[in-house]
């Protein structure tokens, strides 16, 4: 299986994340890179760089007022007497209707969710370059790869088209999709990261064209809490497309991989050719987040059950975050759906 991933996406250092008050050290930290990257060796990936596709597959799912923002937005904030390294935003609009601000700080609280989404100097180059690598991974899978992963960071599941959020700025998965359905394939994306992707949700929310599922903690008391229940099945020629299977805090693997066979029985009842997975390894037991409790033989056997599919496959990163185990939960994932795949 090959890896991709460019050294761009190490200039990506955040240093802040506010959680219930207290500021903290940033849990996106670039130290996951070497963990993920150990991980993908050890099941024997060979990683390759990206190439650069542009801006159109970007710009295929995210508006340009949106990268316009992303992309200028640190040296704009820079200017402003006393501000701080990074663009944290400190007021928000009440809906996407109110009026767009000319203020750097108006338009950080319009295109940024919440504090844990910080832009720094290297913020946008480190974003483009884990998007180009989603792309790079798609067009392996066009040109008749079985399976690919994409080491993308900073993450990307709970970017929307135009807002950025949980340590996410452009949703990588989604632009892998989308560049997979632009070529005639009908994808699904396959969420198994242990937050909702509501980015992802939102941005095909709408759409027939590209099934959306994911299994998460319970968003009534864990991020990202607006998104995530099963009511929320699409809108308009959407309805039926999307299906979310939120999970007790502290499932563990059995009840998981029950709840993943629901999940792979929809994407056969959606006709898919091929599924992107939008890959979280947070739903660890001993991740920092708590919000489920897999174990290192979960991640194989979820990388097995999905092997099951019979399906081009490509994983694309999302969260898990510093642990001892990181690096082996990615290695189970890759090996449980090598050893499993026809």
């Amino acid at each position: 299986m090959k890896a991709i991933f460019d050294d761009r996406q190490w200039k990506h250092q955040p240093r802040h994340f506010m959680a219930n008050g207290a500021i903290l050290p940033n849990p996106e930290q670039a130290e996951r890179i070497d963990r993920l990257l150990t991980g993908a060796q050890a099941a024997g990936c060979t990683v390759e760089a990206p190439k650069d596709a542009g801006l159109a597959p970007i710009a295929a799912l995210h508006s340009p007022e949106y990268l316009t923002f992303l992309e200028n937005i640190h040296t704009r904030w820079r200017r402003i007497e006393g501000a701080g390294d990074e663009v944290i935003p400190n007021i928000h609009p009440a809906n996407r209707t109110d009026s767009y601000p000319k203020s750097a700080v108006g338009q950080a609280g319009y295109h940024q969710a919440d504090t844990a989404c910080p832009i720094a100097a290297g913020t946008w180059e480190a974003a483009y370059w884990s998007a180009q690598s989603a792309v790079t991974g798609a067009d392996l899978i066009l040109r008749g790869e079985t399976s690919a992963y994409v080491l993308s960071r900073p993450p990307g599941h709970h970017a929307f088209g135009d807002l950025a959020g949980g340590f996410c700025f452009l949703n990588n998965s989604g632009i892998a999709a989308e560049r997979l359905r632009a070529q005639g394939l009908r994808p699904a994306i396959l969420d198994v990261d242990v937050h909702h992707g509501n980015g992802t949700q939102g941005i095909f929310y709408d759409r027939d064209d590209v099934l959306t599922v994911s299994i998460h903690a319970d968003p009534e008391r864990f991020y990202p809490f607006f998104w995530g229940q099963a009511h929320e099945r699409g809108t308009g020629p959407g309805l039926g497309y999307n299906l979310n299977l939120p999970l007790a805090r502290g499932t563990t693997d059995d009840a998981y991989l029950a709840t993943l066979d629901v999940a792979l029985r929809r994407i056969r009842s959606f006709g898919a050719d091929v599924v992107v997975v939008a890959l979280g390894l947070d739903a660890f037991v001993d991740d920092p987040f708590k919000g489920l409790a897999v174990t290192t033989t979960g991640f194989s056997r979820i990388g097995a059950a999905i092997a099951g599919l019979n399906l081009p496959c490509l994983f694309v990163q999302e969260g898990g975050y510093l642990c001892d185990e990181l690096a082996d939960n990615l290695t189970a994932v890759l090996t449980g759906h090598q050893e499993h795949s026809a």
